[in-house]
């Protein structure tokens, strides 16, 4: 098996132990990440409706103009947190469960994460 086999069956292990728990949970919603190499996606997923109810991304005119130049990628994934917990609570959404979508809980992934708790999600 080469290398990059290697490295791909090890992502989708990963990735399906850290989706078991997050998949289909009976009373909460899924706050799910996507991780490029540029740009970070966190979206607020109704499993049971097939639904997004919110969204959030560096894509976005409104987060992208709160980023300065020369600004960090962990500096963007903090106000893509904060603003899907602002977006959430509108929608008076609590409590999400985590799905980090195979990314190991470093980084970006935690910078989201406690954006989202510091502006009011329990995860």
């Amino acid at each position: 098996m080469s290398k990059l086999n290697q490295d791909i069956s090890r992502f989708k292990r990963r990735r399906n132990r850290s989706k078991k728990t997050a998949f289909n949970h009976p009373t909460l919603s899924r706050l799910c990440i996507f991780r490029s190499n540029k740009h970070i996606e966190a979206q607020i997923i109704d499993d049971r409706k097939s639904i997004t109810l919110v969204s959030a991304s560096t894509y976005e005119n409104e987060i992208s103009g709160k980023l300065k130049k020369n600004s960090t990628k962990t500096e963007a994934s903090k106000h893509v947190g904060s603003a899907i917990a602002e977006r959430a609570l509108k929608l008076d959404i609590k409590q999400v469960v985590f799905d980090r979508n195979g990314n190991p809980y470093s980084g970006r992934i935690k910078a989201l994460a406690d954006a989202a708790r510091e502006g009011g999600l329990k995860i």
